[in-house]
């Protein structure tokens, strides 16, 4: 529902703030920017990671190359979903970790290196078929970006995860929990204690963007950020159906 419902508020002259993962499809995505655009409003995309202040401590490690250049990284989400009939395991309603969860490891794979991947070669599962028989309950994928840096990323409605690494030739940073609605904290090779605390995670956010409308300064998450997880999201579920990797882009 997010594309027609970003669609109809864009033409109504309203702002938008749309939740993550921002569509279903690159098709969608394409169509809610151009849609905001043509009537001269916002997009923002609810990437509430990108305002939380541990999180952009590592933002700015991989822009600066505080630890050298990047190596390798790894961020995994996932806990077990006990509900069996739910909109999570259709796939007409945009189910399948990759429509929920997904979106976490992912994302944080490209913020934590500040790299885009280039090619991506992806593994779906389920320990449940009888509830996930339309859609994965976990999807385990290798992203490669330029300079053969490589990310493994998973997501998972079986088990729980919930941590993010990042490996560079001088040292490495780590969150864990890296995607919590509170107590997200970390440490680094030299010893910095990543324990910065907000009181409301959505409330930064919606703060932000806010301020962003009101000031005209870009916003942290447009809509063209929610784009590029879903250009790769079309990719990862390419290469679990082909069982290969595949080019993205």
């Amino acid at each position: 529902m997010h594309a027609e419902y970003t669609i109809r508020a864009a033409k109504a002259g309203k702002h938008v703030w749309c939740e993550k993962p921002m569509a279903p499809s690159v098709r969608e995505c394409e169509a809610m920017i151009r849609a905001c655009q043509e009537n001269k409003v916002t997009l923002a995309i609810g990437y509430r990671m990108h305002h939380e202040p541990n999180t952009q401590k590592i933002m700015q490690f991989a822009k600066d190359q505080k630890y050298g250049k990047v190596i390798t990284a790894i961020a995994e989400a996932g806990y077990r979903e006990s509900r069996t009939n739910h909109w999570k395991q259709k796939k007409a309603m945009g189910g399948g970790v990759m429509g929920d969860m997904g979106v976490y490891p992912l994302n944080a794979l490209r913020y934590g290196t500040g790299l885009e991947p280039i090619a991506v070669t992806a593994q779906a599962s389920t320990t449940r078929p009888e509830i996930y028989s339309e859609v994965e309950e976990t999807m385990r994928f290798e992203l490669e970006f330029p300079g053969g840096v490589t990310g493994t990323g998973e997501a998972s409605f079986g088990k729980g995860m919930n941590r993010l690494r990042v490996n560079c030739a001088q040292g490495w940073y780590e969150l864990s929990p890296f995607q919590s609605y509170s107590g997200i904290r970390g440490t680094t090779s030299d010893g910095i204690a990543l324990n910065a605390k907000v009181p409301n995670q959505q409330a930064r956010q919606m703060d932000d963007d806010a301020a962003a409308i009101m000031d005209d300064t870009p916003l942290l998450a447009p809509g063209e950020e929610g784009l590029k997880d879903t250009i790769v999201v079309e990719a990862i579920y390419r290469s679990a159906a082909a069982g290969r990797k595949v080019a993205i882009g």
